[in-house]
């Protein structure tokens, strides 16, 4: 009796592995277009004044996407504040799929309304799959440990997102005139 069980419990924790390793790539992919999404908003880069002019949004536009997405961010990753999280997640895929629809009224091609489907994908995948102790709507954690890594890992995502900002510009410089969205 004991050995039928064994591998059911292998099996089960096999899963759990896969799905907390899911969880994680999933959640870590998603605060880092988040974070960077802050940052190209909030510091107005071309790119970001283009696609906010091609869609027909004004300028101020991307400030408020900018505090969205740091508070969202910030949000998904601490410690505690479940109920928090669930709106934080359902603000931002909402906000994705709104591209998505924005894109797709101006005719845009799978290049401009892919990325923020499947930003929209991980982030509902990252939510399903969390884990139970992200799902309850207990108190935050009081430990600094807690709070360690989730900062740690938001200050390296801001930190490699402010660096790579200039070569970030230097390569989305290009793609309103390659989707046709300005002449050159």
């Amino acid at each position: 009796m004991s050995r039928s069980r064994r591998p059911d419990r292998e099996a089960e924790r096999h899963r759990g592995r896969i799905r907390s390793i899911a969880f994680w790539v999933s959640t870590v992919v998603v605060l880092a277009e988040l974070v960077a999404g802050s940052v190209w908003n909030l510091a107005t880069i071309d790119w970001v004044e283009m696609q906010m002019s091609h869609l027909g949004y004004p300028h101020f536009f991307a400030y408020v996407l900018g505090a969205c997405h740091v508070a969202a961010a910030a949000a998904i990753i601490a410690p505690g504040f479940g109920r928090l999280k669930d709106w934080a997640y359902a603000g931002t895929v909402l906000m994705w799929l709104g591209a998505v629809v924005s894109h797709l009224t101006t005719g845009d091609s799978v290049v401009s309304w892919g990325p923020p489907l499947m930003f929209a994908v991980l982030a509902l995948t990252s939510w399903a799959l969390r884990p139970a102790d992200r799902r309850r709507d207990g108190r935050p954690a009081t430990h600094l440990r807690a709070w360690a890594v989730p900062i740690g890992l938001l200050a390296a995502l801001y930190a490699v997102s402010i660096l790579t900002l200039p070569a970030a510009e230097d390569v989305t410089r290009e793609w309103p005139a390659k989707r046709g969205w300005i002449s050159e």
